[in-house]
């Protein structure tokens, strides 16, 4: 009995499949086992024709192929060429068990790629599990990008089955960079940007305190809640903040790939960060996934690395509210069901943008607001205090002049974000000042004497919680980076408590 690899997904995670075969007297027949789904009963048809088109004769024996581990559910038509050579080498004596083989095959013989080979083999990559696979030379130039793996890129079955016996020689690709953008190194490690600002913050007129607030934010990957009357720029600022998010590491830009494929797009590996804005209609499977007997993943999850946008926010069902402050605080969201468990990634910086009444003339000077005062706090009831606490920045949005002008642009505000990535990643930071731990805290939210009795007054006088002060510590650290101050000034704590909730 020989095998071979493959991979499925169970959840987000790929799993190492073996893909045994053996040929037995008896009457002929061609039989795949171990839970294979409707995709991978039906390559049989298309092993069958693919073989044949290379001259293979089928042996009169009953053939059966295994995929193991037997209690996984396996799914997709990369399985095809793996199988196909299962059978084409099955009298080989050479061991097979160290390759990875990845296609789908044409009824001619031809090898094609699927939009999931490349987030497969990166969580493969990721778990270190591979080291060399074929592939369809169609996908190569993607799946280059996967550093520690060597690639063998072929057209066809017949080029797969050449190089399996030795008969072929086909070189290697390695780790092949095809990140042409602009990066700096910060203790060996690259991180990439890019000076494209589809939406300027130019356009933006007036607002200042809240493109100050979006500066801050999108330094220190802080959560941010916009308020204000309808048309003040509520989500033309959350619509351009995506463009001044700071630089990505080459893992960072290959997960938010990997995420581009998992959403059916053409991954695209530019350091922009990814950005999710789901209807306040959404149901709650379709934001942080669901599924009967495999967990797929929702905007959540997609947002990984990204932005989580909510238009509307008191709009949403209270469900979807409350499930929210999970990921918003451990950065992982969980989905069980009877028939699987997943827990993936969800480290996204979330905006959320509402009226500050159901009508939305509540703080326009030109307007009167039709609301009553029961229609108004129903309305803002719908957010929690719990909720509400896990967001770090809330801002009140200005109302519309006409003599507002244009301030900083979407360049400039990059540059500054940029500069503060620099400085906290040269001290030593792994992750961003939103996302500190404690023990983090302790050692890089560094108070002076001043900041200190600051913060003592600030909890006294408002009764912070253990979670508002340390929130204050971390907006702190944000703003003292954006002013290059290795140490947390008073200044830098006074704005930061501007910014809480009142």
């Amino acid at each position: 009995m020989k095998s071979i690899n493959c991979a499925t997904y169970e959840g987000l995670d790929a799993k190492v499949v073996h893909v045994e075969s053996t040929l037995t007297k008896g009457l002929p027949s061609f039989s795949i086992v171990g839970m294979p789904n409707l995709s991978i009963n039906e390559s049989k048809e298309r092993v069958k024709s693919a073989l044949l088109s290379n001259d293979f004769s089928f042996p009169p024996k009953r053939i059966t192929l295994s995929l193991s581990p037997s209690d996984i559910r396996k799914e997709g038509s990369q399985f095809d060429l793996s199988i196909a050579l299962m059978i084409a080498l099955n009298t080989q004596e050479d061991d097979l068990s160290e390759w990875f083989v990845f296609g789908e095959l044409g009824l001619d013989g031809t090898v094609k790629e699927n939009l999931t080979l490349f987030p497969l083999i990166l969580s493969l990559a990721n778990k270190g599990v591979m080291k060399k696979a074929i592939v369809p030379s169609a996908a190569l130039e993607k799946l280059s990008k996967i550093p520690n793996i060597e690639f063998y890129a072929v057209h066809t079955l017949q080029e797969a089955i050449d190089l399996l016996q030795n008969k072929v020689i086909i070189t290697p690709v390695l780790n092949k960079t095809a990140i042409e953008y602009p990066r700096y190194e910060i203790k060996d490690k690259l991180y990439y940007y890019l000076k494209e600002y589809v939406h300027d913050f130019k356009d933006v007129k007036g607002q200042e305190n809240a493109k100050r607030a979006a500066l801050i934010a999108a330094a220190g990957y802080h959560n941010i809640l916009f308020e204000g009357s309808p048309g003040c720029g509520k989500s033309m600022i959350a619509n351009r903040l995506r463009f001044i998010l700071p630089p990505m590491d080459m893992q960072d830009i290959l997960e938010s790939a990997k995420l581009d494929a998992l959403d059916a797009k053409e991954p695209e590996f530019k350091p922009h960060r990814n950005i999710r804005s789901p209807h306040h209609s959404s149901t709650l499977a379709s934001i942080f996934g669901g599924g009967s007997h495999n967990a797929r993943i929702g905007e959540v999850g997609l947002a990984n690395k990204g932005v989580l946008f909510f238009d509307e926010l008191p709009h949403f069902s209270k469900n979807v509210l409350e499930a929210l402050r999970e990921p918003m605080q451990d950065n992982k969201i969980r989905i069980s069901r009877v028939n699987s468990k997943v827990e993936y990634p969800a480290d996204f910086l979330f905006i959320g943008a509402m009226n500050p009444c159901p009508c939305g003339n509540l703080l326009n000077k030109n307007k009167e607001c039709r609301c009553s005062d029961t229609e108004i706090k129903r309305y803002k009831n719908r957010l929690s205090d719990p909720f509400l606490d896990r967001i770090d920045i809330n801002i009140i949005m200005q109302s519309v002049s006409k003599d507002d002008v244009s301030g900083y642009t979407s360049k400039e505000l990059h540059k500054m974000v940029v500069e503060s990535h620099i400085f906290s990643k040269k001290r030593g930071q792994e992750v961003f000042n939103a996302k500190l731990g404690d023990d983090e805290i302790e050692k890089y939210c560094i108070l002076s004497e001043e900041a200190n009795e600051t913060l003592s007054i600030a909890i006294e006088r408002f009764d912070l919680s253990f979670r508002a002060i340390k929130k204050v510590q971390k907006l702190g650290r944000t703003i003292a980076d954006l002013d290059k101050c290795e140490t947390i000034g008073k200044k830098h704590i006074l704005e930061a408590l501007s910014y809480r909730r009142r």
